[in-house]
């Protein structure tokens, strides 16, 4: 057994986790402690984790035992784990599963472990009033209606339900996954992406068909649920970011599937059509007239029996597709992510409402096995003129923010990227379109932003595809769904202020594998000195999380 001096981790009372990272055991005591633990900061030497209710139910819905997260914390604590903090975890741990829904006929139950927690949630002020008639000391009817809406009450309450009330049989749908692709090409379903898959389904049992599955970008989480939709065999229902996505995920059924054309249906701003597979945008579905109107097309949630919902980028789900979404408890429900971290705070309805986690795979696990392409990620600090930190320092505070994205001196850094580069396949991306602009006039290149036209922006990316386009510069539309996978070089100049999930998500757009094996290289560009350094360091937490550094580099004048 290694000596405590080695280890990472100084576990402390207030359920907060410090990882040293310098300590011989960082990289073993990380990858202990990710999967039940959330990390709140990572500057350079020490980073910080906590211990939260929602960490360590998604960890007991993956199959970690509350015991099994204790003895990787005393494996590797550099002091001895405080006594609150293992029981503390024990009963969170504890607590999922304590309360059970079933049906009983056509009735739904809810079952509690024992009376004292039956009479604590039937006087919760959140999970009371969704609680019906008593049958008996701990088992309650429930109106099947408020199936969803008593789940999200039992996450506030701290008794996370385990749905064992099953599903409902949508229209059959013949549905296998091909052993050739169209292009002649062998195609294999990869041994974790088979895993994913079952872990959702889990044979059709009421303990499956409901959760999230948690993988990279560039993994192939498209194919994930292809495998989930052959499992169940039944009508399915694709929710997704963008009309792009939905064209992409068009070419993989049909290049992968056994489906027809036919079969496929496109419920976008270009057409309204169902099928047995209906592919739609969250767009689509939350457009309304004005403010004051209903949601005319959430309509396409009752248009056919559905038997599986696949919520794509499911942490960018919209909030009048949850409140739906509480009413469709008994569909079969996959989300499909790569990360569960939401800038609106709302992962217990994630949680709550999709479903627990069901399977992930860390990053570099993928990375070491070649299932995506190794990375190198750096930030570029980068000066300004004295004339812009005057302007940043006149600025009201929230102002200041886009003075330092747009600093015009990021140009130059591009360029020299692009000179140290000389054979990338390059996305230049960024938040604000006049910044971009300057960009695509500078280097030549062309720009996709939402006011690009569909048509044309297939035809760019078709282009970059082919090797005709080396450069492409992209607003926040290439954040999603962009099947470019010789992109080997991204340069980040500008982003939304903090936030972690697009910072996943825009290294994700160079992580799909190589041909020839190449490392790809993500770099974020900062103005120096100011609110920008901030906002970057927060963006990078969920990376570092995943085992990704950043390399520092001080741009000349700087």
């Amino acid at each position: 057994m290694a000596s405590a001096v080695d280890n990472a981790l100084i576990v402390q009372s207030d359920s907060s986790v410090l990882l040293e990272v310098h300590a011989p055991r960082a990289e073993a005591a990380r990858e202990a402690l990710a999967p039940f633990a959330e990390l709140v900061k990572s500057p350079e030497h020490v980073h910080t984790y906590r211990l939260t209710p929602l960490s360590i139910w998604n960890a007991r819905s993956a199959g970690l035992s509350g015991a099994a997260m204790v003895a990787a914390l005393r494996e590797h604590a550099k002091y001895p784990v405080p006594d609150n903090v293992v029981t503390e975890v024990g009963e969170l741990a504890a607590r999922y599963g304590r309360v059970v829904l079933t049906t009983d006929g056509d009735a739904l139950v809810c079952t509690c472990l024992d009376r004292p927690t039956a009479e604590r949630l039937a006087r919760d002020r959140a999970a009371g009033p969704y609680l019906g008639d008593r049958i008996d000391p701990t088992r309650f009817r429930v109106r099947p209606a408020m199936r969803g809406a008593l789940k999200q009450a039992l996450v506030a309450a701290g008794f996370p339900a385990e749905d064992l009330a099953g599903y409902v049989v949508g229209e059959e749908m013949r549905i296998a996954l091909r052993d050739r692709c169209l292009s002649g090409a062998s195609f294999d379903v990869r041994d974790y992406q088979r895993e994913a898959a079952e872990a959702f389904h889990l044979a059709g049992s009421a303990r499956g068909g409901s959760g999230v599955i948690v993988l990279p970008c560039g993994s192939g989480k498209t194919i994930v649920g292809m495998a989930a939709m052959a499992a169940v065999g039944q009508t399915t229902l694709v929710l997704t970011t963008s009309l792009t996505s939905v064209k992409q995920w068009r070419r993989e059924l049909l290049d992968k599937t056994t489906l027809p054309e036919e079969a496929i249906a496109e419920y976008t701003g270009e057409s309204k059509a169902t099928g047995p597979v209906t592919l739609s945008t969250y767009q689509i579905l939350t457009w309304r007239p004005d403010r004051d109107s209903e949601f005319p097309h959430l309509s396409l949630f009752q248009a056919r029996s559905w038997g599986l919902i696949i919520y794509d980028e499911v942490h960018l789900l919209p909030a009048p597709v949850f409140r739906v979404t509480a009413e469709l408890q008994a569909r079969r429900r996959l989300g499909l992510t790569a990360t569960l971290v939401r800038e609106d705070g709302r992962e217990a309805d994630v949680f709550a409402l999709i479903g627990p986690k069901r399977y992930d795979v860390p990053w570099r696990e993928l990375e070491q096995r070649a299932w995506i392409a190794t990375a190198i990620c750096t930030e570029v600090r980068v000066p300004m003129s004295e004339e812009r930190r005057m302007e940043y320092a006149l600025a009201e505070r929230r102002a200041q923010f886009r003075v330092a994205a747009e600093n015009p001196e990021k140009t130059a850094q591009v360029r020299t990227i692009l000179a140290r580069c000389p054979e990338g396949r390059v996305l230049i991306i960024g938040e604000y379109i006049p910044q971009l602009e300057a960009l695509a006039r500078e280097l030549s290149a062309p720009l996709v932003t939402g006011k690009t036209p569909q048509r044309e922006r297939e035809q760019l990316y078709d282009r970059f595809r082919r090797g005709d386009l080396r450069q492409l510069v992209l607003s926040r539309v290439g954040n999603f769904a962009i099947d470019l996978p010789d992109a080997d070089v991204l340069i980040q100049v500008s982003g939304m202020f903090g936030s972690r999930q697009e910072e996943a998500q825009r290294l994700g757009r160079i992580l799909r594998p190589k041909g020839d094996g190449r490392t790809a290289h993500f770099f974020s560009l900062v103005s120096r000195d100011t609110r920008e350094e901030d906002f970057a360091h927060h963006r990078q937490l969920f990376l570092t999380e995943q085992g990704y550094s950043y390399r520092i580099e001080i741009a000349p004048g700087a």
